[in-house]
């Protein structure tokens, strides 16, 4: 081969693998979640929206955005926007103790809760420095649960069988395929106990309740924000608008504030394929996302 030729194959060389890196650049910037950060003018400091609209399953998107904004200096304080009936609880105790470290290192977090902010949603919301609802918000629902489905009986129908080897006794315990014992579900209470012992305790800290109060109030009951008000739940009554007002007071700006959030992008299969592409993820979600423990309110 001349060395012409060769110089022809090595500039084909080079050209497929730029294309390739090129149209590799382009799927994962349309295929990736990634977010922008979108603002507003103001004459005045900055202030960050997190935002939660969504059950809570995973934590690492909120403390992401946190760390991020205690760590920044022209961000004076953070209003955390929550409209969630709540989730997993190892997920809202990390999100709880990422707003409450902000809040303890001096950044201010003001919380304002949408329509509903609920059991794991409200957990949250008590790391804050102060909390505001509107009026007809569903908070509250301090609690755990635990839910779990069985077969069993559908299985015996359709001649199917299920067998199990372990190594425990309680290592099957929620097993879809057998019916729990009342040994195994007594076990399970203790555990969901602990749990609701956790909650109650940051509840009466935070809120600065006596146990036997704040334990009224932890019976898994939803409060409008009126009352979350007037039983000591909430701070201030107010809309979004007077969360902004009430950070840019905590935060010392003077002005109209600047405020900054994450946008998320959405992917390029959002596009293509729709309502179809969230309805697979809402099911893949609701069939291996859920946790076990949730501080959540269960919706009619």
């Amino acid at each position: 081969m001349t060395n012409t030729g060769k110089w022809v194959l090595g500039g084909i060389g080079v050209f497929f693998a730029l294309f390739v890196l090129f149209w590799a650049a382009i799927l994962y910037y349309i295929f990736s979640d990634s977010e922008d950060e979108v603002y507003s003018s103001g004459s005045g400091g900055t202030i960050a929206v997190v935002e939660l609209k969504e059950e809570i399953i995973s934590s690492e998107s909120i403390v992401r955005q946190f760390k991020k904004y205690r760590e920044d200096r022209s961000v004076k304080a953070i209003v955390f926007r929550i409209e969630s009936p709540g989730g997993g609880v190892a997920a809202s105790q990390e999100i709880y103790e990422e707003v409450k470290r902000t809040r303890d290192q001096g950044k201010p977090v003001v919380v304002s809760m949408g329509s509903v902010a609920a059991s794991g949603g409200y957990y949250i919301a008590c790391g804050a420095s102060r909390i505001v609802a509107n009026p007809g918000t569903l908070t509250g629902s301090i609690g755990v649960i635990s839910q779990f489905m069985h077969f069993n009986q559908l299985m015996e129908k359709v001649g199917v069988a299920s067998t199990t080897i372990k190594s425990g006794k309680f290592k099957d315990v929620g097993s879809p395929f057998r019916v729990p014992s009342e040994e195994e579900k007594k076990y399970f209470q203790e555990t969901i106990d602990d749990v609701f012992a956790q909650f109650l305790s940051v509840v009466e800290k935070e809120r600065k309740l006596p146990h036997e109060k704040a334990k009224a109030l932890a019976d898994g009951r939803v409060f409008s924000g009126a009352r979350a008000y007037a039983v000591g739940l909430i701070d201030t009554l107010g809309t979004f608008e007077d969360a902004i007002s009430i950070a840019a007071n905590k935060g010392h700006i003077t002005g109209t504030p600047r405020i900054i959030k994450e946008k998320k992008r959405e992917r390029f299969a959002d596009y293509v394929f729709g309502s179809l592409a969230s309805g697979f993820q809402g099911v893949r979600q609701e069939v291996l996302g859920r946790p076990i423990l949730q501080y959540s309110l269960i919706k009619p």
